[in-house]
């Protein structure tokens, strides 16, 4: 049962394409993470300072161990300095419903 999770990011206007740029040079390095399945980058339609981060994960537990990887410290660490809000992350199973 793949876990699927949606983080809301909310930058300052002045660092989205410092933002956007820094994504896609990472984008690959979290694709290719052990239990990362998928992984998209969303911008708001009415606020161009929201993404939306969608990815797929095979389990809790590989999230969790890129959560703990020096990836993700790297690229948490570099990413939050351009926030003008605190991030919001959902995270719930993904299940076939059957009729």
């Amino acid at each position: 049962m793949n876990l699927l999770r949606i983080v809301r990011l909310t930058f300052e206007e002045k660092y989205i394409e410092d933002f956007t740029k820094n994504f896609e040079e990472v984008k690959q390095k979290i694709r290719y993470f052990d239990g990362c399945h998928h992984l998209e980058l969303w911008q708001d339609a009415d606020n161009p300072c929201i993404f939306l981060t969608y990815s797929h994960w095979e389990s809790e537990e590989k999230l969790n161990n890129y959560r703990k990887s020096e990836l993700f410290g790297t690229v948490w660490k570099t990413t939050k300095q351009w926030f003008a809000d605190k991030p919001v992350a959902f995270s719930s199973f993904q299940k076939v419903l059957v009729k």
